[in-house]
């Protein structure tokens, strides 16, 4: 668990990482170099999730290995199914992590959303819904770990 006491605003307690595939965590169906490990260094904290349409068939095969769970929904409904599975998570205990126009709600809902914004781009309601945009997966995924930089940029 990750606990946030942010002036201004509420006490995070946080559990869950909710984190889109496709464009944030990975590049054209290949896991980003690096995410392997800022995913198993924040596994001690957060139990990570991964929801994907898995656009280029390979998502499980590409997370096998790390301490994640999985789920591949269909590719029609995308937003409203990732919106599912973080309620059944508990919103106000998630962080969302995404980059496309199928993220929003999951971001919009979220006790904390990060969009990202790399080679894919970021949709503009991605990045309207988020709480912090990052430039590079990596360093959305150390921030994590640093609760006084998650301060500095929410305080109010």
């Amino acid at each position: 668990m990750i606990r946030i006491e942010i002036p201004g605003k509420k006490s995070l307690q946080l559990e869950y990482l909710l984190l889109d595939f496709n464009g944030t965590i990975a590049l054209d169906g290949k896991l980003r170099s690096g995410v392997a490990e800022n995913i198993t260094t924040l596994s001690r904290s957060l139990q990570i999730h991964v929801v994907t349409a898995d656009t280029f068939g390979n998502a499980l095969r590409q997370l096998e290995r790390l301490p994640v769970t999985c789920k591949v929904i269909p590719p029609y409904h995308e937003a409203k199914n990732k919106l599912t599975y973080l309620k059944k998570l508990g919103k106000d205990r998630s962080i969302a992590l995404g980059n496309g126009a199928n993220d929003f709600l999951m971001l919009k809902n979220a006790a904390l959303a990060i969009a990202v914004m790399q080679e894919e781009g970021a949709s503009s309601t991605a990045i309207v819904n988020a709480d912090i945009v990052m430039k590079d997966i990596n360093e959305a995924l150390k921030l994590l770990f640093n609760e006084q930089r998650l301060i500095a940029t929410l305080r109010e």
